[in-house]
């Protein structure tokens, strides 16, 4: 059931960058690699996004739920070449400081830790300052609950007749913990969050530091370095709040919701959540704001099938993109396209256990990429013709009634030729992505 509208007015708020960059140095959590990141003011509209100096052509990854890619005890993006490894604390920081827009430089693979809070990002941007800018913000306002589960662990959304997000965290890893079960509400606010968010840090049992420590990570620290909590409290350090863990919980979260890519007006609740169900919770959400925005007419399809059908020289049966609901220019996309027992292809593959080809889940993405690139004038009256295919990975099987849900994002783009990563999801799971390369050509020479 699509969410209902909410029968109250929000008051606009403006959107908000950094008034200059602001940079910060460091080591790596994870990779131990030296690496500095520089967080640069940006145009409204155009949210986060990471860019990797080191790597030629600097790419880029958004820093949207739809780039998370799978990796143990911390957040991650990747698209393309593009790979960003612990990006949580710093998306926490924007969002706990109410920053909409930036574009993050980085020269390495990973961003530098500090001492494992936010703190050092938040430190330097109220150096920098921030500035108004002449847009509004458009919150996903939580009308209905939204829920994810995995155990006994859960996170979920509820309404709220506040105007922002309120964050409560249960920490609880049971009888015997060196950690005491400890919770916390945090309504996020730029003032709260410096005070009572941005320090904590992040923290593991000293049974769990050992065990990493055995297999050669974090080799680069010692408990002076990163909060190890043994019997007796922490190890070579002290606690900066006495439920400092909690604390660091809800800036993990924070950062995680952020990648929604916009602000949240509910009541998030987490109990023994980490960073994969936040990100599971984060695209439930994802799917809620694309249906809202339908319904307020802010997301009307940005191409009908006739639509479509103008720009594509393609025909039944290997149209393959029936509706595109988001184009942002020649840069990013979003289509789908209905898959029904009616296709052709069901007749053959296979007749008693039918999977759409995958050959035909990576065509898809690239018509869509082709309607992309044909956004731009210099490129009007021209058609995509696909070049090369590259890190093509089939996640999962694709089936009668499922929906494909692609979207495709320019990496670089010239008059006569484009780079795009692209990604297909099924009910906001991985089912494909490849990197295209195309030549853009005169219709009339494609014939």
């Amino acid at each position: 059931m699509a969410p209902s509208m909410p029968e109250r007015a929000y008051q606009e708020e403006p959107q908000h960058t950094l008034k200059t960059a602001a940079a910060v140095h460091g080591t790596g959590l994870f990779t131990g690699v030296e690496s500095t990141a520089v967080i640069h003011p940006a145009e409204p509209d155009t949210g986060i996004r990471f860019r990797r100096v080191d790597l030629e052509g600097s790419p880029e990854v958004q820093a949207r739920v739809d780039c998370v890619v799978d990796r143990p005890r911390r957040t991650t993006l990747q698209s393309g070449p593009a790979m960003i490894e612990t990006v949580e604390h710093c998306l926490s920081a924007l969002a706990g400081m109410g920053v909409d827009n930036a574009v993050i430089d980085v020269d390495g693979p990973e961003l530098p830790a500090g001492d494992g809070s936010s703190r050092f990002f938040v430190d330097s941007m109220r150096e920098a300052g921030l500035v108004e800018q002449d847009a509004p913000r458009r919150p996903l306002v939580i009308t209905e609950p939204v829920t994810v589960r995995d155990g006994d662990s859960m996170v979920a959304a509820f309404p709220t007749e506040h105007d922002h997000s309120e964050l409560m965290y249960v920490l609880d890893y049971g009888q015997g913990s060196v950690i005491d079960r400890q919770n916390y509400t945090f309504e996020v606010q730029p003032a709260v969050y410096i005070d009572q968010i941005a320090p904590a840090r992040t923290f593991s049992t000293r049974a769990e530091a050992e065990a990493m420590w055995s297999r050669g990570m974090f080799k680069h620290l010692t408990p002076k370095d990163m909060l190890v909590v043994g019997e007796h409290g922490p190890i070579d350090n002290s606690y900066r709040f006495q439920d400092e863990p909690v604390r660091h919980k809800v800036l993990d979260l924070l950062g995680d919701l952020s990648l929604l890519g916009r602000p949240i007006h509910g009541r998030i609740v987490a109990v023994r959540s980490g960073h994969a169900l936040n990100h599971k919770l984060t695209r439930e959400l994802l799917e809620v704001a694309r249906r809202v925005d339908s319904v307020e007419g802010r997301a009307a399809p940005a191409m009908e099938i006739r639509s479509i059908l103008r720009l594509l020289p393609h025909r039944y049966p290997m149209i393959l993109i029936d509706r595109v609901l988001e184009m942002e220019g020649d840069v990013r996309a979003v289509g789908v396209k209905n898959v029904t027992i009616n296709e052709p292809f069901f007749q053959g593959h296979y007749p008693s256990t039918p999977i759409m080809p995958g050959v035909l889940i990576v065509e898809a993405m690239c018509q869509l990429s082709g309607l992309m690139l044909s956004q731009k004038l210099e490129r009007t009256g021209k058609i995509a013709v696909l070049l090369s295919l590259d890190n093509v990975k089939l996640r999962r099987p694709v089936t009668p009634g499922d929906q494909l849900v692609i979207e495709s994002e320019a990496l670089r783009a010239s008059s006569r030729f484009g780079d795009v990563q692209a990604r297909a999801f099924v009910a906001g799971e991985l089912a494909a992505e490849a990197r295209v390369k195309f030549l853009m050509v005169d219709a009339e020479q494609e014939r």
